[in-house]
């Protein structure tokens, strides 16, 4: 008797970089279940979100197609969704599933049967954030509910754990610093992110009063990488018990990386700089997936969708116009990878486009940006992995070489959806500003 068709577990979680993952090589041990996870699946090792900030990491993660198809490039969107593109609910609908997304309300990301926002924010007063906890809360019900039901399901969680504010529970909040992050005999290694008084009054409305050590709010975003883990372990566990663990596809990934103290662009995931960029994939369906299998080929959030379709055999789907591949032949040995370089943007605090190679990568500034970026910049991948020495202005050859490749794309894109380039519509400036975690609730709202 054929298999039917497995339930959809979806953890796509906002803001996770994935070299802070254990299963990724992290030094700390920050996701014990999750690794196991790993352990029984796939995981890509070279998974990126190209196009920055979430509106546009989601929409890409929903619909299979680029930023240009899905005309979302900024946080805030201009318009919604395309209707004549269906989203991975309204595919798996066809086919029997009920839906639900919980972390977010439903408006903008459509085709969810059962739609729940959840509470994420919170200050240095009313800490800590329970927000996995907020999640499960919400998420289990439904899939206790859908999965006695006999119908296939999707669950689409969104974890805002590794999202500012970092405001882990005990404790998880103490498990990578237990000391006092305010002595005033440390070095007073705060004073950077302070300074940049665009996000200072954010900072200190989630930070302890008069912290000095950097290191601890480090500790934090791993801390809250651990809490999250902890939380989705009892996500795994409720699935055993319901005695569907083994009908259930498991998806791990999230929309977008951050940046912790790199690049002066602290605590926030903006610029194209690899923490940003750079996500987990994860894929697990018990007597299916290969066990174990660690694929190095280069991934995009647009692949997701086309590897679902295939996976689960949705032959009439497979006739979308997906922009992403099936990563399927990747996890088969039969292809490496399908694109060794990709177009990567940026509009949340800047406004930037560039062209990523194995090697190289180009960034250029379509306005100024308030970190004061250099217009172009230019990082030897291998040699500068960390992107520290801009050879922009030393190599004016290979700049205008990717610079033709990113434009060429560019252009090819505009011709194939008839659609105005995304990033063009909007401007920034550099008088933004966050302000308190009330002020960041209402931008982030959705």
């Amino acid at each position: 008797m054929p298999r039917r068709r497995p339930n959809i577990l979806m953890l796509a979680v906002d803001s996770l970089r994935r070299d802070h993952l254990s299963c990724y090589g992290y030094h700390r041990l920050t996701s014990p279940h999750l690794d196991r996870l790993a352990q029984r699946g796939v995981l890509f090792e070279n998974m990126f979100s190209a196009y920055v900030p979430t509106t546009p990491g989601y929409s890409s993660m929903l619909t299979g197609r680029d930023v240009m198809a899905t005309g979302q490039v900024s946080l805030r969107a201009k318009e919604p969704l395309d209707p004549a593109q269906p989203t991975l609910p309204e595919i798996l609908r066809e086919y029997g599933y009920v839906s639900a997304i919980i972390g977010f309300d439903g408006t903008f990301y459509r085709g969810f049967d059962h739609c729940e926002p959840v509470a994420a924010w919170c200050s240095w007063e009313d800490r800590p954030a329970r927000k996995a906890e907020n999640l499960n809360d919400k998420a289990l019900p439904w899939l206790e509910q859908s999965s006695r039901s006999g119908q296939p399901w999707l669950l689409f969680l969104r974890h805002m754990d590794p999202h500012s504010p970092y405001l882990p529970p005990p404790p998880f909040d103490t498990m990578f610093y237990a000391g006092d992050p305010c002595d005033r005999k440390l070095p007073n290694t705060m004073k950077p992110p302070f300074a940049f008084k665009p996000f200072a009054d954010y900072f200190k409305s989630w930070m302890p009063p008069r912290v000095r050590d950097i290191s601890y709010v480090l500790a934090q975003y791993d801390a809250e990488i651990a809490y999250m883990d902890a939380c989705i372990a009892r996500l795994l566990t409720r699935l055993g018990e319901l005695g569907v663990a083994d009908d259930t596809l498991i998806v791990f990934t999230s929309d977008h990386g951050e940046t912790l103290d790199e690049h002066d662009c602290y605590f926030d995931h903006h610029g194209t700089y690899e923490p940003t960029l750079m996500v987990p994939l994860v894929l697990s369906w018990p007597g299916v997936l290969p066990q174990g299998l660690r694929v190095p080929g280069t991934a995009l959030l647009e692949d997701i969708v086309p590897t679902l379709v295939e996976l689960l055999k949705l032959g009439k789907a497979r006739k979308l116009p997906f922009d992403g591949r099936s990563l399927m032949p990747m996890m088969r040995g039969e292809a490496a990878e399908y694109r060794s370089e990709f177009y990567i943007s940026e509009c949340t605090w800047m406004r930037k486009r560039g062209w990523r190679t194995p090697e190289w990568k180009l960034i250029e500034a379509l306005e100024p940006d308030f970190h004061h970026k250099p217009p172009l910049e230019l990082y030897n991948l291998v040699l500068d992995p960390l992107e520290l020495h801009n050879l922009a202005a030393q190599e004016p050859q290979i700049v205008d070489t990717l610079r033709a490749r990113m434009m060429a794309w560019v252009e090819r894109r505009v011709k194939e959806t008839g659609k105005d380039d995304p990033i063009l519509g909007y401007h920034i400036g550099t008088d933004r500003r966050i302000g308190s975690v009330a002020t960041a609730r209402k931008l982030q709202a959705r």
